[in-house]
Parts: C-alpha cells; sequence; structure tokens
C-alpha cells in the first residue's frame, strides 16, 4: 500500500531536517514545496508531501511517523 504525509514546519532549518529524517527512512518526496506566510505568526511556513510504500492494510491507526 502507498502511504501520505504532509510534513509542516516554520521555515528553518529544523523542517529541512524533518523531510531529511523521512527520506531517511524511506519516504520519497511527492511534488514540490510549498510556501505561505503565517501572518498570525508573523513567519513562513513550508510543507513537503512525501510517500512510501509498505506491506500490510491501511488502518486510521497507523502511526505514518513510524513507517
Amino acid at each position: 500500500m502507498k502511504l501520505y504525509r504532509f510534513l509542516s514546519a516554520d521555515d528553518t532549518s529544523a523542517f529541512c531536517h524533518k523531510v531529511s529524517a523521512a527520506l531517511a527512512r524511506g519516504w520519497e518526496l511527492h511534488g514540490g514545496p510549498t510556501y505561505a506566510y503565517d501572518d498570525a505568526n508573523g513567519v513562513m511556513r513550508c510543507g513537503q508531501a512525501v510517500v512510501k510504500e509498505v506491506e500490510g492494510e491501511y488502518s486510521p491507526d497507523l502511526k505514518l511517523g513510524e513507517q
């Protein structure tokens, strides 16, 4: 089955590390990154979709970050 995650955070190196950690665990980039200004907090936010093929069946109880 193919799993999907959308990673998001403030536009800092911590976000890059979050995406890099997912890639190191076998996730693959899905499309390009997105950026938007968070007016309420006064920061740029970024996001990146990632996907991964795994064995088994999907369940809403599945912890995507642990895959």
